[in-house]
């Protein structure tokens, strides 16, 4: 779907933008020898853009390598690890953001202390590593869902994110009151928590499919006179959120339990709050 592998690829090229602009802002403002320091900076850079296509490579790779019998089991596994992954990048977001300028720096200062250009580059590339090997997995997984249509969507999809990513950053670093960061990741924060929970129905269909699971029922209602899932409109909010015009049992169950799950962690007491990054 177009607009999932936009939002994605929006998502996180800000995050990486983030976080490469405060890297690169430290070193101006502290490095004497800047020219060398950015020079191992942005050659992070580049590396973490390399891994991250090594790595996109390498499903893809994996992905055509095996047999068709093997490939419902392959593409249930990658949705429910982009799954898992989303949360996992949520939930330490918001335990972590606030920190994550403050963090940076420090582990620049170590570095430049220590007059250890390797150490920023290290640091820049297992920053956009992180961030690209992140966005690769949540590309392929919307990818394996059979959500994003043909090829050259996918990749006019994602151009359209980056550009929207940059025209984004831009905004944030102006301190613009119409976008914040705090507003950004609030928003953002609750987009991808849907996208995990459709990714996990993909990924309960698959078992399900698998013989893996059981159905528990056939299907309890059907609200397709509402919403049907399988014309656009339907299909556009059934990749983002989960939803399903039919479901059964085992459905029903897997996408209470999610929410339930994610309102449990995110509304119990915590003694930071939530993420204000820079």
């Amino acid at each position: 779907m177009f607009g999932s592998i936009a939002f994605v690829v929006w998502r996180e090229s800000v995050e990486a933008l983030l976080v490469i602009g405060i890297l690169d802002a430290w070193l101006r403002a502290e490095t004497r020898d800047t020219g060398r320091a950015r020079m191992f900076l942005w050659g992070g850079v580049v590396a973490g853009l390399a891994f991250a296509g090594l790595l996109a490579m390498l499903l893809v790779q994996l992905g055509e390598a095996i047999s068709e019998e093997a490939q419902l089991t392959y593409t249930t596994v990658v949705v429910l690890v982009a799954a898992a992954l989303i949360l996992q990048m949520v939930f330490w977001m918001r335990k972590h953001g606030r920190s994550m300028k403050r963090d940076l720096e420090e582990q620049l200062s170590i570095a430049v202390i220590r007059r250890s250009w390797w150490g920023v580059f290290v640091l820049a590339l297992v920053a956009v590593a992180r961030e690209g090997s992140e966005t690769v997995i949540f590309l392929y997984g919307i990818l394996s869902s059979g959500a994003a249509g043909d090829l050259l969507s996918g990749v006019g999809a994602g151009l359209f994110g980056f550009v929207l990513a940059l025209l984004s950053y831009g905004l944030l670093q102006a301190g613009s009151r119409v976008l914040s960061w705090r507003v950004f990741f609030r928003i953002t924060e609750v987009m991808l928590l849907f996208l995990a929970c459709a990714l996990l129905m993909t990924g309960i269909d698959g078992l399900i499919d698998l013989e893996i699971l059981p159905r528990l029922s056939r299907r309890l209602w059907d609200s397709g006179w509402l919403l049907s899932d399988g014309n656009a409109t339907g299909g556009f909010i059934s990749a983002l959120t989960g939803y399903r015009a039919t479901p059964n049992l085992m459905e029903v169950l897997v996408f209470v339990g999610y929410w339930a799950l994610v309102l449990l962690v995110i509304m119990r007491p915590k003694r930071s709050a939530a993420p204000a990054v820079a």
